[in-house]
């Protein structure tokens, strides 16, 4: 059952667990890491044996089996996907940006935009397929202009991924797909193998071994963020509807034993009716083991005297996922400060972002949506600065440089700027 709670009753850093894997696998993964960098594809296809339990001949996917398995997939799917696809597209077209110039006496000063060369993209597999997340990493990255987007994603025991994966990849423009997961993958990424081509950054969520290989092999290649289980806090006001709270709970509850649902409500009624309605609705929930021990371990009803104390307690907490299950939804929205992705209103159920509404789902958790952001088409490019200066800017300029550079003991730095003048 889950605990409903009043002021007092809990402590603030317990509502969204930041730390709840119990286990520490730096060291394993180092090993997985090295082992990869060290033997390339003969390490990398042991790992897929062992850890993945399939004995692979060929890392990389051909277009061949990459057609014959889409071919599988129902025309309604692939109709769909492609309907998100383009949702997907229409909003991060608008966060291209373009460089500038800026010129003023004898001085120009410009910015450059450059896509990144190419990019690395882990989709995870296992118990679920996650054909939406291959949409929200790869379009950002085509419509950003990255030259080359290799995904990676573990098979099943034959060898194979999802044929939905691979429809997903086909529609958001994937060049390669290579059939290896885990650390490994990460490690594959990063370093390159004789197969497996290296990539300037790896973004895409994954289990806590994927997380710890993106953390150690950070600096060698850029990376998205950090990704913790997934998060939703919901605030419901007086007569909300128990029985869609209770649902849109379970929809973050069923992706992760380890994933956190919370409700703030300022009414009672509404807090023992979603309690009851969670009890419920789990019963014939198809990952009921999963959201059962989500619910039970992590969730959390908390009641609160007014919206405004909820709204203040949900930026304290910075969720990654918030939804705003409230009639005047809207007054309260500009007050949010920290989430990853806001829901306004009750009829913005936190699936829809994860599917279709446009605004990516790859988003920061475990309160880090304090500083961070979600993934946008900034995270496949990069900025190079230019300066240039005529002769006369120069000579104004130098003497101030001099001084500067002496004020810090660098009279290198100094001479360098003095010596054209002499």
């Amino acid at each position: 059952m889950i605990k409903i709670l009043k002021k007092g009753e809990y402590v603030l850093d317990d509502v969204l667990i930041r730390d709840r894997s119990g286990r520490d696998v730096s060291q394993v993964v180092s090993e997985i890491v090295f082992g990869v960098k060290m033997g390339g594809d003969p390490t990398l296809k042991n790992y897929t044996k062992t850890l993945d339990g399939a004995d692979i001949k060929d890392l990389e996917l051909t277009k061949e089996e990459i057609d014959a398995a889409v071919a599988e997939v129902p025309a309604e799917v692939i109709e769909t996907l492609q309907e998100a696809a383009d949702r997907i597209a229409f909003y991060h077209k608008a966060q291209l940006k373009e460089g500038y110039v800026l010129e003023e006496d004898g001085v120009k000063l410009c910015q450059k935009v450059i896509p990144l060369k190419r990019v690395g993209i882990y989709i995870p597999g296992g118990t679920a397929a996650y054909p939406s997340t291959v949409l929200m990493n790869a379009i950002p990255a085509k419509i950003a202009g990255v030259g080359e987007i290799v995904m990676v994603s573990p098979p099943s025991k034959d060898g194979c991924i999802a044929p939905v994966i691979l429809a997903a990849a086909k529609i958001a423009g994937v060049d390669r797909v290579f059939r290896i997961g885990g650390a490994q993958a990460v490690a594959a990424l990063a370093y390159g193998t004789e197969s497996v081509p290296m990539v300037d950054k790896i973004v895409g969520p994954g289990n806590a071994y994927v997380a710890e290989a993106k953390r150690q092999v950070f600096g060698q290649v850029g990376i998205d963020l950090i990704a913790g289980p997934s998060e939703v806090l919901v605030i419901a006001d007086k007569g909300s509807d128990a029985r869609i709270v209770a649902a849109d709970m379970l929809s973050q509850a069923e992706h992760d034993r380890m994933a956190t649902a919370v409700l703030i409500t300022t009414d009672q009624f509404v807090a023992e009716r979603t309690a009851e309605q969670l009890e419920m609705q789990l019963a014939d929930l198809p990952r009921q083991d999963i959201a059962k021990e989500s619910i039970e371990v992590n969730g959390k009803i908390i009641i609160a005297d007014t919206i405004d104390e909820a709204i203040d307690l949900a930026n304290k907490l910075a969720p990654e996922h918030l939804e705003l299950f409230l009639d005047d939804a809207e007054k309260y929205a500009d007050k949010i400060e920290n989430a990853g992705s806001v829901f306004v209103g009750k009829n913005c159920p936190e699936a829809l972002g994860d599917y279709f509404a446009g605004p990516n789902h790859t988003l920061p958790t475990s309160g880090t949506a304090r500083f961070a952001s979600p993934l946008t088409v900034d995270d496949f490019t990069k900025k190079m600065s230019l300066t240039f200066y005529d002769p006369a800017a120069l000579e104004y300029a130098k003497d101030k440089v001099a001084l500067l550079a002496r004020e810090e003991g660098l009279e290198g730095h100094a001479r360098s700027i003095l010596s054209r003048f002499e």
